[in-house]
């Protein structure tokens, strides 16, 4: 599994800016270096200033072959560790990012003196498609990494038929507690057994020019103008939603877990080169966990972007406490909306034997642990992968996006998850953490995440499913128009 490429192929990687696109972008970019690309990395300016801060100077230090550039993202300049407003950033990237991102490549292309050849190829987060009209006018392939589920980017290009049937915009907001959320969607087949809360959240809106409605349904529609489209799932996870998309998108490789395949083609050294976290990670976590019992431990992380209420922490806090079960809750210094996580005086009191607090964990290292026994996570896609490619069960509470459709498939397609009620209360949370850590269901569960794990680590082996697609990703699109 050597380096099979054509010398001096050089292929330009930009994420959409976030945490939870950086990760799987990067990993993609360090199996496409392995395989004999040369690889420029493009983050914004800002992140850019945040891995410097988060990292030090030599996370961006690179490889042979393997650069880091930036480029702005048009939005006021911050100088804090914090995630940028999500619309605002979609709304800029459409906007304000193409110039910039024309310019870099022209920049690149000129640039004779790194040892770098002219760019061959765009590798571009499927969110970021103002990155299309560049490669057509510079008459470059460009192939979309969608770091979204299958059934995530389903529900999303599924956008433009429920706009069209009327469906969303909603007439009033009323709707979005009276029930109509409820409301079983028959005309996607291969979505199963989906109501419109199931979809992605950004049709719950009122407004018909709402930024994230209208930029997820034209993102959507226009990956078909990608070379290909890369997921970071497998064949066996989600076969019947990636027939539905190949319907319009023919080119689809599954990749998944991204993770996975870096441990089998690049070794666990992956692990501690080339980082992308942008928070300084606490290294207490995993000595932490080293006295715990097997099985015995809540790992609790709400992701990069979710934001909640003062009193939905304290209603988190107060489940995990009267659980009685050890814990290592991840809270970001912007997790409470508006203001900083401060947590009661008799809270910290109650859980001091058995509950770590944390600002930020290397989750991939957490998640393996022998100690972890279940997951309360947001169903971002890379904390859902993540937790099935190591067999632990999970406690879902859905953010926004297509946080709610993973959610869905997790508990009620797949058999891995239970969801938590949005209003979240103490004794629901505390009833549940003892379900998956010691009830019938929560074994049940356990059992079918290591089902699944099984299922992701073959797909990873020779003759996998995903470890194949690299190699045909490579060969059938990457090193086409050499």
């Amino acid at each position: 599994m050597g380096s099979i490429a054509v010398p001096k192929s050089h292929i330009v990687c930009i994420p959409y800016p976030a945490q939870g696109h950086i990760n799987p972008m990067l990993k993609l970019a360090k199996l496409l270096h392995f395989k004999g690309f040369y690889i420029t990395f493009v983050n914004t300016e800002f992140n850019h200033k945040r891995l410097l801060r988060s990292r030090g100077p030599k996370a961006l230090d690179g490889a042979e072959r393997f650069r880091f550039d930036t480029i702005p993202d048009g939005l006021p300049p911050i100088d804090q560790d914090v995630t940028q407003s999500i619309p605002a950033l979609c709304d800029s990237s459409t906007k304000n990012m193409e110039g910039p991102f024309r310019d870099l490549l022209n920049k690149l292309n000129d640039d004779v003196t790194s040892g770098f050849p002219p760019v061959t190829h765009i590798l571009s987060d499927g969110v970021m498609s103002f990155t299309l009209d560049v490669a057509e006018e510079m008459n470059l392939p460009e192939v979309l990494f969608w770091t979204t589920s299958a059934c995530g980017l389903l529900g999303y290009m599924t956008y433009r038929r429920l706009i069209e049937r009327g469906v969303t915009p909603f007439k009033d907001e009323k709707s979005f507690g009276d029930g109509t959320l409820d409301t079983q969607v028959e005309f996607i087949p291969r979505l199963k057994n989906m109501r419109l809360r199931d979809f992605p959240s950004f049709l719950r809106t009122t407004d018909p020019n709402d930024i994230m409605l209208n930029f997820c349904t034209r993102e959507s529609q226009r990956a078909s103008r990608g070379s290909a489209v890369i997921l970071n799932t497998y064949e066996e996870l989600e076969r019947d939603v990636l027939d539905a998309i190949r319907l319009v998108l023919p080119r689809v490789y599954t990749l998944g877990s991204l993770s996975m395949l870096c441990q089998e083609i690049l070794g666990k050294q992956y692990l501690s080169s080339l980082q992308s976290n942008l928070w300084k990670e606490d290294p207490g976590c995993l000595d932490w966990l080293k006295n715990k019992e097997p099985n015995s431990v809540v790992y609790v992380n709400f992701g990069s972007i979710t934001v909640m209420t003062d009193q939905q922490l304290i209603e988190f806090a107060w489940g995990l406490a009267n659980s009685k079960k050890p814990f290592l809750w991840v809270i970001r210094p912007d997790l409470v909306n508006g203001d900083s996580a401060v947590l009661p005086e008799e809270f910290l009191s109650e859980i001091k034997e058995r509950g770590m607090l944390a600002s930020w964990c290397p989750q991939e290292q957490v998640l393996s642990h022998p100690s972890i026994g279940g997951f309360l996570t947001h169903s971002g896609w890379n904390s859902t992968l993540e937790s099935i490619c190591v067999g632990v069960p999970m406690l879902c509470w859905p953010f926004f996006a297509e946080q709610t459709t993973n959610c869905h498939y997790s508990c009620v397609e797949w058999g891995i998850g239970m969801e938590i009620d949005n209003d979240v209360k103490r004794e629901g949370v505390e009833k549940l953490i003892r379900e998956l850590m010691e009830g019938e269901e929560g074994n049940a569960m356990k059992d079918k995440s290591l089902e699944w794990m099984m299922k992701a680590r073959i797909a990873t082996k020779k003759g996998g499913s995903s470890l194949v697609n690299l190699d045909k990703l490579v060969d059938e699109v990457l090193i086409q128009k050499q």
